[in-house]
């Protein structure tokens, strides 16, 4: 056992050990097999005959493609503006994509995926940060905390202490009673400390910016789905009395007659609802899923058990309701539906659990580019700022530190105590206008801000595959950049070259069998069946055909060999004939042709049908004999022993 263990160790080791040998040197710069490999599978997805031809082969087309690539850079072609413009703007658009980490997206996508099979029923107590006086005091709320902490381990009832205890306004009538939730009902922090906790069981303290939270997890039930409803509501206004509330209840009540009678519900709430949006569309709300709204209004949904039946009037807090349920949409409890998967993906990246999913930045600039909090007392810093940010007398600790004082490095980068201060500038109040944040909260943020900018404008060097993408790009604008000033221009250029080429191999430039005709490129087949019948009925009017599907149809006409003909199959064209559409089945779209002249015998072309195919040889002569001053420039040595050991 331990031998074989030995020799699989070593087999790894020898396999990673030839992927990194050099395949092949140009001049000073060499290419190792990973190299090569990665591209030669990236451009070679098909199983070939003969592994061997087929490497060789795209060995000596990636090696001429890297001297030009190596000539350009020597040219300075790197440097060229439009260059540098089109490789910064798609840094820009696919950069993005990176800055997540996609292991940590699937695996929040399938725990929202299971979380949305089941149901928690929730009560909670919240601890305001801030004092009867509004003002900010983390003392007087940790104080709360641990009272109410004492008061639930000593077994007193949950909903008393949220009575007593919680800053929620709500408690007082509710006793801290939610009702049922499900993913994406509460803030993530939240939602992760419910479903981790037992039926019967409380949640530890949970710190957001706002204060302390806790939960108590009454019980679990296989989650409902969702619910489509129709609602009438006829709200109370602002400090409405019981007296009046009774007098709307029975406004309600009379609906509910006439809605029993048979009157349309979608009529009566766009007449009488005062939920104005749901108004204007008789009523319908978007689907309800469980946790949205009040406990009562969601009892009332879920108790509607047959699409059109249609709840008594029922009151709230905010009016009176009438419902009718439109259709129940079932709970999607198969992981492998792609659509359910997508919405679950787009919820995730726009909740706030997704800044887990870039959390392991920081830890990879710590980690691999040294990032690093500096020696400083934080209350100097703090007393600077203010004095900075708020116009006021600074205060004896905060002439221990200068706007120069490094707080923060990456590497050798410094970022200084007035860097922070310019953060704070735009970044210090809370996004919901509720004032300004701690300073040791803004610390952390500017520091995480710090390396989310640094990693993103080093990701080369943390990201393989980024690095890959990013360098194949560049490689080859400057290989297009240099074979339009090498080869293609120059071969378009050259009339006199190209009518000498012309002249010298008349016999290889003849049409075989060929016809002039219209081809028909169609966005889809549908189309392309109905732009056949028109074809068909009147050809001689194509372009008015075409004029009517706008950029649904394109056309062309041309001279082309029986073979290159859309649609013609094994028949043999005729003047006048319309072959059937094409359909490509890897996007949908068609093709079709009408023919309006045959040549049913070869034919010499003239030097203008020719002039693309000897434009074509003329460029690979060009490329041959720039290929052989290259290699004289940048001497090519293949590691053959390397590429021995990627044919087998």
């Amino acid at each position: 056992m331990k031998r074989f263990s030995v020799f699989l160790i070593l087999l790894v080791f020898l396999t990673g050990y030839c992927s990194a040998q050099t395949l092949f040197t140009y001049g000073n710069d060499k290419v190792d097999a990973k190299e090569f490999l990665r591209a030669y599978k990236k451009n070679n997805t098909q199983p070939v005959a003969n592994k061997e031809k087929s490497i060789r082969e795209y060995l000596d087309l990636f090696i001429k493609s890297k001297l030009k690539v190596k000539e350009a850079y020597s040219r300075g072609y790197d440097t060229l503006p439009n260059l540098k413009t089109e490789f910064a703007n798609l840094r820009a658009q696919i950069i993005e994509g990176y800055m997540t980490n996609p292991d940590i997206l699937d695996k929040m996508t399938h725990e929202a995926f299971v979380r949305s099979l089941k149901d928690i029923e929730l009560s909670h107590i919240f601890i305001s940060f801030k004092n009867a006086a509004g003002a900010l005091d983390t003392t007087v709320a940790n104080k709360k905390k641990d009272e109410v902490l004492a008061l639930l381990k000593k077994g007193t009832a949950f909903d008393k202490v949220a009575m007593q205890y919680s800053d929620d306004p709500s408690a007082k009538e509710n006793k801290g009673y939610i009702g049922f939730i499900t993913v994406f009902s509460l803030p993530y922090e939240l939602e992760k400390a419910a479903y981790n906790t037992r039926p019967g069981h409380t949640t530890d303290v949970i710190r957001s910016n706002s204060g302390y939270h806790i939960l108590k997890v009454m019980s679990e039930r296989k989650a409902l789905g969702k619910m489509k409803v129709q609602q009438i509501l006829l709200a109370f206004p602002p400090g409405t009395d019981e007296a009046n509330k009774k007098l709307i209840g029975k406004k309600a009540d009379s609906l509910y007659k006439l809605i029993q009678s048979g009157r349309d519900f979608g009529q009566l709430a766009s007449t009488f609802s005062n939920d104005y949006i749901s108004a204007a569309t008789g009523g319908n709300i978007p689907d309800i899923s469980v946790g949205q709204y009040d406990p009562v209004f969601e009892k009332q949904v879920w108790s509607l058990k047959k699409d059109g039946s249609v709840s008594k009037p029922f009151q709230t807090e905010y009016g009176w309701h009438i419902l009718k349920r439109v259709t129940a949409k079932p709970l999607i409890t198969d992981e492998n539906d792609k659509e359910n998967l997508k919405v679950l993906e787009q919820k995730v990246k726009t909740d706030g659990r997704w800044k887990e999913s870039t959390d392991f930045i920081y830890n990879e600039v710590k980690n691999k580019a040294g990032a690093r909090k500096e020696v400083y007392s934080a209350f100097s810093l703090w007393a600077l700022a203010d004095s900075i940010l708020n116009n006021q007398f600074l205060r004896p600790d905060g002439r221990n530190i200068q706007l120069s004082t490094p707080l923060f490095s990456i590497g050798d980068q410094k970022y200084t105590a007035g860097n922070f201060i310019d953060y704070a500038r735009t970044y210090r109040f809370k996004p919901d206008g509720s004032g300004a944040k701690p300073y040791d909260q803004l610390t952390d943020e500017w520091e995480k801000y710090i390396m989310k900018n640094y990693y993103q404008d080093h990701l080369e060097e943390f990201n393989e595959d980024f690095r890959n993408q990013m360098a194949e790009f560049k490689d080859g604008n400057l290989f297009f950049e240099i074979m339009q000033q090498e080869i293609w221009n120059k071969a378009q250029a050259d009339t006199t070259a190209l009518l000498a080429l012309y002249n010298q191999n008349k016999p290889k430039y003849i049409w075989n069998k060929s016809a002039d005709a219209v081809i028909f490129f169609c966005s889809d087949g549908s189309v392309s069946q109905k732009v056949y019948d028109a074809i068909r009925k009147s050809p001689l009017w194509w372009k008015n055909t075409v004029a009517q599907y706008s950029e649904l149809v394109y056309a062309d006409s041309s001279r082309l060999e029986w073979d290159q003909i859309p649609g013609i199959g094994n028949s043999t064209p005729v003047s006048g004939m319309v072959t059937k559409p094409q359909i490509n089945s890897t996007d949908n779209t068609a093709s079709f042709a009408w023919i309006s002249k045959v040549y049913s015998q070869p034919m010499q072309r003239s030097f203008n049908e020719a002039r693309g195919l000897v434009m074509n040889d003329y460029q690979e002569i060009l490329d041959k004999k720039w290929d052989v001053e290259l290699r004289k420039k940048y001497p090519v040595v293949i590691n053959e022993a390397t590429l021995n050991s990627i044919l087998k």
